[in-house]
């Protein structure tokens, strides 16, 4: 069996609709969680640009309570087979990394390499980013087709 190099794995595995699973450092939780990226040129453009998935809807949606509905996105396991359960996508926070973040994350085996989610939900997503009041400008101008 070939090893591939984690920068190769990266490297060839991100585009619109990639799906990574991995421990959040900002957040208070150590457990995993799926993140989505959203951005057309992810290895194009100055950072990738990921929206994080929550099984807690109640929770995220009474956090988000004054966000436009559009920015909370409902997915079924139908709509993703990498979900078990019904989860919600917060798109009023994006999450910025670079190439060489998550190849490090692979690197310590932090991060595990999903299934792509269907460009449909994807633009989804993006178009929730681009609603949000709390996503700053700079980003909805680099995720405007």
């Amino acid at each position: 069996m070939i090893k591939v190099p984690p920068e190769v794995a990266i490297r060839s595995t991100i585009r619109l609709g990639s799906v990574y699973y991995f421990p959040e450092d900002s957040f208070q939780s150590s457990e995993p969680h799926y993140f989505i990226v959203i951005n057309t040129n992810p290895l194009g453009d100055e950072a990738i640009f990921l929206v994080c998935a929550s099984s807690k809807i109640n929770k995220v949606k009474k956090h988000r309570s004054t966000c436009p509905c559009e920015t909370l996105i409902e997915i079924t396991p139908d709509q993703y087979t990498g979900f078990r359960v019904a989860t919600i996508i917060d798109c009023n926070k994006v999450f910025e990394r670079s190439v060489e973040q998550l190849v490090d994350k692979l690197l310590k085996k932090k991060l595990k390499i999903k299934s792509e989610m269907d460009t449909s939900i994807v633009e989804q997503l993006r178009r929730g980013v681009i609603s949000s009041p709390l996503v700053e400008r700079r980003i909805k101008a680099l995720l405007q087709d």
